[in-house]
């Protein structure tokens, strides 16, 4: 079942909002409605200047720089495409 929610919001944001989530395929009511989502499933609302990743995003990234470090599960460089394809066949 479908519910219609009426907002009050300043035209330009409205207006850059809709610009953005166009820009990347989406419309405004898919962008909303993720966003409520969030809010049910995490009941917590977060005001934030610079991007923050999602916490299963971010252990994922650190566990890749310790493993770079270490010299666990990398690969390559290669120097032609053969290569490539040769380790990727083992």
């Amino acid at each position: 079942m479908k519910t219609l929610i009426n907002i009050k919001t300043d035209k330009e944001v409205k207006d850059r909002a809709q610009q953005i989530a166009q820009e990347i395929g989406l419309p405004l009511s898919t962008v909303i409605n993720a966003y409520l989502k969030e809010f049910v499933r995490n009941r917590t609302v977060t005001f934030s200047i610079e991007p923050k990743l999602r916490p299963e995003i971010e252990k994922m990234l650190k566990q890749a720089s310790r493993d770079y470090r270490a010299g666990k599960n990398i690969s390559g460089p290669f120097a032609t495409g053969q290569e490539m394809d040769a380790y990727l066949a083992k």
